[in-house]
């Protein structure tokens, strides 16, 4: 019998700095540069089987990231933004099969391009009240949705909580734990879809040694690095994030 996997040497091209960038978004940057990913590989293969090739990956990343940042999440936060994330996740899971996910792709790159546009045209004041709840209610269910159709649910989330200026550990490690509950949320549904085959699988096993170089490498960066330094990174990767879904958006 033939070990189903994918050998086209396009796809390993760009599934490595893909897999890269998402292992080091359980550092915090998920919210730009790991959005990059279902994107990029999806220069090679669909979105759906780029999005469940990544579902074993994810949740690898998930359990490393978590266990770097245990002690380091903000309880409060996590326990107001996750049932809104879930809630995402059964909305993705009723509308998969009808919405394209190109357009949300197109839309979360929109959202992401004004977000960005609105922080370099009308910076906030230092002494800004924090967003309203019900945007973070909001901003997390389109999270829990966009993640669950194409893996890009960083930018919704970070939208509401990049304004609550977090140190960057916090900021790290309370993204590792709300997108652990969301990607575990997203295993039956995925199985349910029939996307969980064992050529994705197989394949994702075979790109699973480049999951601890990504997120150890985000994990030492996170601890290290300056804040003003880490929302400069976090900014570019939201727009070459949103730049790059709005350009799939619209092909």
């Amino acid at each position: 019998m033939t070990f189903p996997l994918i050998t086209d040497p396009l796809f390993y091209l760009v599934a490595v700095p893909a897999v890269l960038l998402l292992g080091m978004s359980k550092s915090g940057f998920g919210a730009g540069f790991g959005s990059l990913a279902v994107p990029l590989m999806a220069i090679a293969v669909s979105v759906p089987q780029a999005a469940a090739i990544f579902m074993p990956l994810l949740l690898l990343m998930d359990l490393m990231g978590v266990a770097a940042f245990r002690k380091d999440f903000d309880k409060h936060l996590l326990k107001f933004l996750l049932p809104f994330g879930l809630l995402g996740v059964g909305l993705g899971t009723l509308l998969f099969k009808t919405v394209p996910p190109n357009l949300v792709a197109g839309l979360v790159g929109v959202f992401t391009l004004l977000f960005l546009a609105q922080r370099l045209f009308f910076p906030p004041k230092a002494d800004a009240p924090p967003p309203s709840r019900w945007v973070g209610a909001v901003l997390a269910t389109t999270s829990g949705l966009t993640s669950f159709i194409a893996h890009a649910g960083g930018p919704p989330v970070s939208a509401y909580v990049i304004p609550l200026k977090l140190k960057p550990v916090v900021f790290a490690a309370t993204m590792s734990f709300f997108f652990l509950f969301v990607n575990l949320a997203k295993w039956a549904p995925y199985a349910w879809l029939g996307l969980l085959d064992w050529r994705n699988l197989a394949t994702s096993l075979v790109l699973t040694p480049l999951v601890p170089v990504g997120v150890w490498g985000g994990v030492y960066l996170a601890r290290r690095i300056k804040q003003q330094l880490f929302y400069k990174l976090l900014y570019l990767g939201m727009l070459l994030s949103g730049l790059k879904l709005l350009w799939d958006g619209f092909h």
